[in-house]
């Protein structure tokens, strides 16, 4: 689902429950984007990715992980909405407010396991 929005996967792929994601064609650092993500409410983590031109504390990729999504019942179909929104803030930073609501309202839907 990501690579629809022109994201490019380290690996190609999932390989595991973890995907590295290089945002050097998306014009932001992996800071930046997780600093707009956390404010929509999709938790990444900023991380280098292979032969990065830049510094640690500002790394050219993200790292998500599928266990949050997964343990909730998600599926492919949500992880396609899932991309769409960090498509959406990580194009337009002013998108975070919303998005933050729309998946608050989502995660309704899939609650956490008790």
């Amino acid at each position: 689902s990501l690579k629809t929005y022109g994201f490019n996967l380290v690996t190609g792929g999932t390989d595991n429950h973890l995907l590295l994601i290089d945002l050097r064609n998306k014009n932001i650092s992996g800071k930046d984007a997780q600093l707009r993500l956390e404010q929509a409410g999709i938790t990444i983590n900023k991380n280098t990715i292979p032969f990065d031109p830049n510094p640690p504390f500002r790394p050219s990729g993200i790292r998500m992980g599928t266990p949050a999504i997964t343990t909730r019942g998600m599926k492919e179909k949500e992880m396609k909405k899932i991309a769409s929104w960090i498509d959406e803030v990580i194009s337009d930073a002013g998108s975070a407010n919303r998005v933050r609501r729309e998946i608050k309202t989502f995660c309704k839907r899939f609650p956490l396991p008790k």
